[in-house]
């Protein structure tokens, strides 16, 4: 008796093109999951000061338009 056939990947490839090989998405803000928790922990500190610094410069800004308004 002959063997069987075990495998082919005849026509797989010209399947796995009508589609077109897409890459895979990329996430606005790519998963924390894994990274080192020393560097977490200070990019959440990081990410305070910055954004208190925000607030503040926008803040003056306002405080300076209000004054030139008046003036």
């Amino acid at each position: 008796m002959a063997k069987s056939k075990n495998h082919t990947n005849h026509n797989q490839n010209k399947k796995a093109h009508r589609n077109g090989i897409k890459k895979p998405k990329t996430h606005r803000h790519p998963s924390l999951k894994g990274v080192d928790s020393k560097f977490l922990r200070n990019q959440r500190f990081a990410k305070r000061g910055t954004f208190l610094l925000m607030t503040k410069q926008k803040e003056a800004a306002k405080a300076a338009a209000r004054a030139a308004k008046t003036a």
